[in-house]
């Protein structure tokens, strides 16, 4: 799959395309459904599919400080992406110029002239241009100048669910901030993820009996609250070659037994000691919450509950 940062990177010769609009984060079931709609009418026309998103989050440029936590890392999204068989990801950068484009300058510059758009497939609320002044009857309406098609995709939830009970990220993200992972992970088709280095830190699991990988996550990452939860420690997450993924206890707080302060993200690969991973980036993956974060009386307090954690978190995963 072909990656391009900006649209100075799409080739000169590249020629006509499907193209799917969106920021995709998360790439939920319902972005699914309209990329796989994309790469379904690509087939058909015998043209690439091409996933025009953006970056920084637009939210962030129109109203800064709005920053929403993301859920999947740009490189996460088009390993996802290309999984759905899309053939390019033009990653556009949004920036307080390209915000202040009004529709038409948009289908102009990146659409026609840059992508030669054919078919464009978006969710059937999409808004795009100045102000979200854009939406789909606008492009259905651009598209009949322009020669290209317009194919809307409804973004609701299972069959028998509310128009107000869409998939949407925001739906996730709020799920994820009230620790609900499986209902996160339902709604994504997969466990949600949080990636980041492995930093040193008091390295009290070790002595305990547990050495815990101390996750330093990427800026904007959508923790989930704070908690015990089990799930997957996957190493070497940007060496796909070497990747590894553990079962793993994972716990998210301030570590308030020993009056901690700053908020961690540690995960303890079951019934493993002998991991060395200091400065390397890895993934951390969520299957289902275990408890609150609690404040213990006394050490061995915290050992036994932590065995009974990893017993549980190893019953979750194994039935994963």
């Amino acid at each position: 799959m072909e990656r391009w940062h900006g649209t100075a990177e799409v080739p000169q010769d590249f020629g006509p395309s499907v193209v799917t609009i969106g920021v995709f984060d998360g790439v939920h079931r319902g972005h699914r459904e309209v990329v796989r709609s994309a790469v379904a009418r690509g087939r058909a026309l015998g043209l690439p599919t091409v996933v025009l998103t953006f970056d920084p989050h637009p939210s962030e440029i129109v109203r800064p400080g709005s920053h929403p936590p993301l859920l999947t890392t740009q490189r996460h999204r088009a390993e996802l992406l290309a999984g759905e068989g899309v053939d390019a990801v033009l990653v556009l950068p949004f920036s307080l110029e390209v915000s202040r484009w009004a529709p038409a300058e948009f289908i102009r510059l990146v659409l026609v002239e840059r992508l030669h758009a054919r078919a464009v497939v978006v969710g059937a609320n999409f808004r795009f241009g100045h102000r979200a002044a854009g939406d789909v009857a606008a492009l259905q309406a651009a598209g009949q100048e322009h020669g290209f098609e317009v194919v809307p995709v409804s973004l609701r939830g299972p069959e028998g669910e509310s128009a107000d009970n869409r998939f949407s990220s925001t739906r996730v993200r709020a799920l994820i901030a009230d620790g609900g992972v499986a209902e996160a992970a339902d709604l994504l088709g997969r466990p949600h993820r949080v990636e980041g280095v492995v930093v040193r830190g008091d390295q009290r699991g070790r002595e305990l009996g547990y050495p815990t990988a101390n996750v330093e996550t990427v800026p904007f990452a959508a923790v989930p609250t704070d908690g015990v939860y089990a799930g997957w420690l996957i190493t070497d997450v940007d060496k796909p070659e070497k990747s590894v993924r553990h079962p793993a206890a994972i716990s998210i707080g301030t570590n308030p037994t020993f009056d901690g302060v700053d908020r961690r993200v540690e995960a303890y690969a079951l019934d493993r000691d002998d991991l060395d991973l200091y400065g390397t980036h890895v993934a951390v993956e969520f299957a289902a919450r275990i408890r609150d974060t609690l404040k213990f009386d006394s050490i061995q307090a915290l050992l036994d509950r932590m065995a009974d954690d990893c017993k549980v978190a190893r019953e979750i995963t194994d039935a994963a």
